[in-house]
């Protein structure tokens, strides 16, 4: 554990990969679920258009929500996008009594960021991986108080075990755990959305990911009510879309819970064929205990491969933005497998053409 003053850009995030990218790149950069959001979502979300002229009322979306996971409406906020609850949370980290916050990497940076710009000093864990990018709660400070981490994680695709997290809670002090690509687990296995008898947890989730919904901004927190009427005070009024709100409403339908797990299946399977076929290259190591929606692999001399890979016409996400990783980290998204098959073919041709 230290306390970083080495320079990453923690703003960087996978849809760089993508702008002004030249026609026909092919998306593998961002996690977004392709061919979404589905038919049934646009339009309960243009239905909503009707409503613009009234101000947005999320009780209705906050309850379903709080139904969704067997909690009360007291116990959730809506927020434009999981980004807006990190930032909210680092806004309020003082007033809930945090002063010394840890940040457990390789994971989304936005956290950091958002704690950084609140004026706060944040030290890193920093997993590793000849331990597989797993966490051992003894490895956290005893006096860090605000700690956050992912699960899965991303980058490395992690799932940490329920029991492992929750053992990281203490009195006065804040867990937040970011349930981003939970939705993109089978059965959700390892979720913590659910639990009331963890101290101090704050689990943050998205839509983003499942629904394709990143121009929409839409996710939620869920936590303690007194944390969630102190994040609630941070928020500006209407923070949250009138179709956005729609959108969270429909997505917490039983139909569309089903359809959602029925997508966390599909992906363990292309994921368990993309593997398979990383396996086949010796100059590639993976992150083999993958649970999300994308990969974590190493190649050397990564940034002339995923440059390679460019001109091939694959989009990826470099490695080196995370701390904890370097130049030679590449995350891939999972797609279908024709997708992958001529993503493995161009890996080839990129490994042969940079040479050893």
């Amino acid at each position: 554990m230290y306390t970083p003053t080495d320079p990453f850009d923690l703003r960087h995030h996978g849809d760089a990969e993508m702008r002004d990218a030249a026609a026909g790149l092919t998306d593998l950069a961002v996690n977004v679920r392709t061919g979404t959001p589905p038919p049934w979502l646009r339009e309960r979300i243009a239905d909503s258009l009707t409503s613009l002229a009234a101000y947005p009322d999320g009780r209705s979306a906050r309850t379903a929500v709080a139904e969704r996971h067997g909690l009360a409406p007291r116990r959730v906020l809506l927020t434009a996008g999981a980004a807006e609850a990190f930032v909210l949370i680092a806004r309020v980290a003082r007033e809930l009594g945090v002063e010394r916050p840890l940040v457990v990497h390789p994971q989304f940076t936005e956290p950091e960021a958002a704690l950084r710009d609140a004026g706060f000093e944040v030290s890193r864990l920093l997993l590793r991986e000849e331990e597989g990018f797993t966490l051992d709660p003894a490895s956290v400070p005893e006096d860090a108080d605000l700690v956050v981490i992912g699960n899965p994680t991303n980058p490395t695709s992690v799932l940490h075990p329920a029991s492992a997290i929750a053992a990281l809670a203490r009195p006065g002090r804040l867990l937040v755990v970011d349930e981003a690509f939970m939705d993109a687990v089978p059965d959700e296995v390892q979720t913590l959305a659910d639990r009331t008898d963890v101290p101090g947890l704050v689990v943050l989730r998205s839509l983003t990911k499942t629904w394709g919904l990143a121009g929409l901004r839409i996710g939620y927190v869920l936590a303690e009510p007194e944390t969630v009427r102190a994040l609630e005070r941070a928020q500006p009024l209407w923070p949250v879309s009138t179709p956005a709100l729609a959108a969270a409403e429909a997505c917490m339908d039983p139909a569309a819970l089903k359809e959602a797990e029925q997508a966390a299946r599909r992906i363990a399977v292309e994921r368990a064929h993309l593997l398979a076929g990383l396996a086949e290259f010796e100059e590639v190591r993976v992150v083999a205990a993958a649970e999300a929606s994308f990969v974590l692999l190493h190649v050397r001399r990564g940034a002339q491969v995923r440059e390679r890979l460019r001109r091939l016409g694959f989009a990826t996400r470099r490695g080196d933005t995370f701390p904890g990783l370097g130049p030679g980290w590449i995350r891939i998204a999972v797609r279908d497998r024709a997708t992958t098959n001529r993503f493995l073919q161009a890996l080839d041709q990129a490994l042969a053409m940079v040479g050893p």
